[in-house]
C-alpha cells in the first residue's frame, strides 16, 4: 500500500477523512479491527492524531471503540438502518415541504440540474452516489436550517455503511430515480404536502431495499 504523507495542519481531521473514505469504499469493512499502529506508520504520523481521528469517527457512528480492544468499523444492524431511515424521512420530508413553499426559481433550477445529471450517471456508481447525496443535501441547503443539515449529514454517514446493498439491488436505481422525479416535480409545482409525502415514500422504499 502506498504511503500517504499528510501535512501538519488539522492533522487528525485529515486522518479522519482518509479513514472515512476507506470505510465508505469498504476498504475497511464493517466489523474489521482498525490497526492503529499500521495506519499511523503508513501515514507517517504518531498515534496521537490517529487516536483523535478515531474519536471523530466514533462520534459520527462510523467507528466503535471497545474497551481494551481498540477501534472497529461499526457494524449496523437492521434496527440501526431502520432507525436512521426513519429519522432521515422525517427531517428531509420536512425540508422538502419548506423548499416547495419558499425556494426561488433559481434554487429550484439548480436542484433540477443536479437531478438531471444524476439520471445520466447510472453506469458510474461513484458519481451516481455523489450526485444522489448532493440532490438530497441541496434540498436541505435551500431550506436553510443548519442544525437539520448537521443531523442529516451525520445520519447519512451511517447510512453509507449500507448504501451499496440497497441501491445495487435489481431495479432499485431505476425506482430511486423515479421517486426523485416525483420529488422534483412536486417541488417545481410548489406543492409542499405532495413533496413531503414523496420524500417519505422514497425513504420507505429505500428502507425495504436496505433491509
Amino acid at each position: 500500500m502506498t504511503s500517504k504523507m499528510l501535512t501538519p495542519l488539522a492533522l487528525y481531521e485529515q486522518v479522519a477523512e482518509q479513514l472515512r473514505q476507506r470505510i465508505f469504499r469498504q476498504e475497511l469493512e464493517p466489523g474489521v479491527w482498525i490497526d492503529e499502529l499500521k495506519i499511523a506508520e503508513e501515514f507517517g504520523i504518531s498515534r496521537t492524531p490517529m487516536r483523535e481521528a478515531l474519536k471523530v469517527l466514533a462520534t459520527e457512528g462510523l467507528v466503535t471503540m471497545k474497551l481494551r480492544r481498540g477501534a472497529y468499523v461499526t457494524e449496523v444492524s437492521r434496527k440501526d438502518i431502520s432507525d436512521v431511515y426513519h429519522l432521515l424521512s422525517l427531517l428531509e420530508a420536512d425540508a422538502a415541504s419548506e423548499v416547495a413553499g419558499k425556494a426561488s426559481d433559481e434554487e429550484l433550477q439548480r436542484l433540477k440540474q443536479i437531478h438531471d445529471e444524476l439520471k445520466q450517471q447510472t453506469a458510474n456508481s461513484d458519481r451516481f452516489f455523489a450526485l444522489n447525496e448532493s440532490f438530497h443535501m441541496e434540498i436541505l441547503e435551500i431550506a436553510n436550517n443548519r442544525w437539520r443539515i448537521q443531523l442529516v449529514a451525520d445520519l447519512r454517514k451511517v447510512m453509507k455503511l449500507n448504501r451499496h446493498k440497497s441501491l445495487f439491488k435489481q431495479g432499485r436505481i431505476e425506482d430511486s430515480l423515479a421517486e426523485h422525479d416525483a420529488i422534483m416535480q412536486a417541488l417545481l409545482e410548489r406543492q409542499p404536502h405532495i413533496a413531503m409525502n414523496a420524500v417519505k415514500q422514497h425513504f420507505r422504499n429505500g428502507l425495504e431495499a436496505a433491509v
